[in-house]
């Protein structure tokens, strides 16, 4: 028997880094990186993402954080002011840009949330929904858009796909394997209408789950997708016990991060957008990429003579000289 204590502090970003240690809590929810990656697809730009990560990602040796896409609660976007003038925008009508984008009020959005203790004065508030809904699976299935169902798994691992690859302990909220949607039979329940959390709090479904091996669905591929990811993390040394280095890709739509360990060294790369994104062949060499290298991702080799080019939502994992 065992036991290992997990801090989970609702405080200012910066603050919670004190509530890490390898004698008081050697493990910590990291509510900023989920933040700030629902905001990346939001607005298609990494400076956030890169900036708050270059800053605190690093912790105490011995600890973990526990990064997530999706947990039981709703989504605060728990980023600092300053990471948000960072970003170039104004703090107070950002946030209210993002619950707007994800419940669906703004023009283009790809979300069906549902907003949760929403502020009437200030219209700052937060989001329930599963993750599938939240990045577009729910409305693209709902309007029979197959281009948008591509994007949407895209976006599904994409995120998945940072939270397994960066470093830490990543958890899987239950039902997102499967690309679960929201249930909204909570709104015909009395003494659960008032918590929208319910939106993704439902039973698992086992019937769903019978089609996870079905590379035709969106479930198959969500799933299918999910343990390519799992697997790379465990064939690949620099993904065990390593360290984590945020990199300037040079392009603001990607985000980019070595993950270094002793006989190992991979760059992982992920471009937020819905449009192909290119990196510069000279940067990337500059990092001490070759000029062919492997994608363990999509398991084909990649020659970036000029340039590397990112397909929408792709997620690279490249081997790197060591």
């Amino acid at each position: 028997p065992a036991m290992v204590f997990k801090s989970e502090a609702i405080v200012h970003p910066d603050e919670v880094k004190k509530y890490i240690s390898f004698e008081e809590c050697p493990l910590s929810y990291n509510p900023q990186l989920m933040a700030l990656l629902w905001n990346s697809l939001a607005t298609r730009e990494v400076k956030m993402l890169s900036n708050a990560m270059a800053r605190g990602f690093a912790i105490p040796e011995n600890c973990e954080w526990v990064n997530y896409v999706r947990c039981h609660d709703d989504i605060g976007w728990a980023f600092s002011d300053e990471d948000i003038i960072h970003g170039g925008f104004d703090p107070a009508l950002h946030r209210k840009f993002l619950t707007q984008f994800y419940t669906g009020q703004v023009e283009g959005s790809f979300a069906r949330g549902q907003p949760f203790q929403i502020d009437p004065v200030t219209g700052d508030g937060r989001v329930s929904g599963t993750t599938a809904s939240l990045a577009g699976l729910e409305k693209a299935l709902y309007e029979q858009d197959e281009e948008e169902v591509d994007l949407s798994v895209g976006r599904i691992l994409l995120i998945h796909g940072i939270i397994v690859t960066i470093g830490g302990v990543p958890l899987l909220y239950l039902g997102d394997e499967l690309a679960s949607e929201n249930n909204y039979d909570y709104q015909d329940v009395p003494e659960k209408q008032g918590d929208s959390r319910w939106l993704h709090r439902f039973a698992f479904d086992w019937e769903r789950a019978k089609l996870r091996n079905d590379a035709s669905t969106p479930i198959g591929r969500v799933y299918q997708g999910l343990m390519r990811l799992i697997q790379i993390r465990l064939q690949n040394m620099a993904f065990h016990r390593g360290s984590t280095e945020i990199i300037n890709t040079g392009n603001d739509h990607v985000f980019g991060f070595f993950r270094n360990q002793e006989s190992q060294s991979v760059l992982v790369l992920g471009n937020f957008t819905e449009h192909d994104q290119t990196l510069s062949a000279r940067h990337l060499r500059q990092l001490g990429l070759r000029r062919t290298v492997v994608d363990q991702v999509a398991g084909r080799i990649v020659t970036a003579a000029q340039e590397m080019i990112l397909e929408p939502y792709q997620l690279m994992v490249l081997a790197r000289n060591v």
